[in-house]
């Protein structure tokens, strides 16, 4: 790319909006224009606003430092300074909606982490390598919003990122039936063990939304395209608990899974190891270049010693064996803020580059 891509982001200040920031470092596609976030922190520079609160464990890059942070409501003048927004707000669901909306009218497309849009039916909800066609469904937005440029796509919940990629890779044997416990990590509340000692040594069994998203998400990603609307699949009945545990960083997912047809152990240790998607095949900067790894050792995968595979980008399995009331049984890890969040919305905007979707404004 001759010329990088001018890119905002929207609630920088946050964990999510913080790990764009370190995404951004070097891009060899795009580079940060604008920060912004709520009114509170505007006219202060990146660096005061995170001063004692910067929740990275690399350090806060030299390039947003200086920037001065801007209101997001100030839309028209952030949008003259952007090709296009990444959105990591934090507030209530209504007022998301609305801002994403108010971007996407003002010709600059959003790439939204959060889940205000998830279930708007013309609105894209993709992970790359499973269901990259979904962006086939952004002219039926544009037509709708009245835009040219300008329309909003968002990624999925963090927390199926551990185990839907792996009944992705297995759809050829047809699974009918899936029940799933996540073990998610305290960053996926924007927290730190700073911010929430309460949670060391501590397991709450409850995480509110989390299991109707469990359920439902991946049934999105694998839908259909009809007259406009992604229309979600049917078929697949899933089922899931979600609890938080003292874990930084990484989602767990114990799954168990009943297949139509009767794959083999071998049979579904190559169909997760041969799988790629669109960013492998096009060699996006953010792709992993193996999305699925089968791990052959008993304890693993372990969020020490597996959640950074390919950069968090990367989903680990392992455990796979037979089961007394199922066919098969598996645990899944994946990084939460990487694959599941900042890193996830990343590869989206590059794939919508690489697609034609997003542009350099003129």
């Amino acid at each position: 790319m001759e010329k990088k891509l001018r890119v905002g982001i929207l609630g920088a200040t946050g964990m999510v909006g913080q790990r764009f920031i370190t995404l951004m470092e070097n891009h060899p596609w795009f580079e940060v224009t604008a920060v912004a976030a709520s009114p509170r922190s505007a006219g202060q520079t990146y660096e005061e606003a995170v001063n004692g609160r910067w929740k990275m464990e690399t350090p806060l890059p030299e390039f947003a430092k200086k920037m001065v942070i801007m209101n997001i409501n100030e839309v028209e003048k952030i949008a003259g300074l952007v090709d296009f927004v990444f959105c990591a707000l934090n507030m209530p669901k209504d007022e998301i909606k609305e801002i994403e909306y108010a971007y996407a009218k003002a010709e600059t497309p959003v790439v939204s982490n959060n889940s205000a849009h998830r279930w708007t039916p013309d609105v894209p909800m993709v992970v790359p390598e499973i269901n990259d066609s979904h962006f086939d469904v952004i002219p039926f937005q544009r037509k709708r919003l009245g835009t040219t440029r300008g329309f909003i796509a968002v990624k999925p919940n963090c927390s199926i990122q551990s185990y839907a990629p792996a009944l992705t890779a297995w759809k050829e044997f047809e699974p009918t039936q899936v029940v799933v416990t996540t073990y998610q990590a305290i960053s996926g509340a924007g927290k730190t063990f700073k911010d929430w000692p309460e949670m060391e040594g501590n397991v709450i069994p409850f995480i509110g939304g989390e299991e109707e998203k469990s359920e439902q998400e991946p049934l999105r990603i694998w839908g259909t395209i009809e007259n406009g609307e992604i229309v979600k699949a049917s078929g697949v009945q899933i089922t899931s608990q979600c609890i938080r545990v003292p874990v930084l960083n990484g989602h767990t997912a114990a799954a168990f899974v009943n297949f139509a047809k009767k794959p083999t152990k071998e049979q579904l240790i190559a169909a997760l190891e041969n799988f790629k998607g669109y960013p492998q095949e096009h060699k996006l900067p953010s792709a992993p270049s193996q999305f699925i790894r089968y791990m052959t050792e008993e304890n693993r995968p372990q969020v020490r010693e597996d959640v950074n595979f390919e950069n968090g980008m990367g989903i680990n399995i392992g455990r796979l064996r037979e089961d007394s009331i199922f066919d098969w049984k598996f645990v899944g890890l994946s990084h939460n803020t990487l694959r599941g969040a900042a890193g996830g919305a990343v590869l989206c905007a590059e794939t919508l580059v690489d697609k034609g979707y997003i542009t350099a404004k003129e």
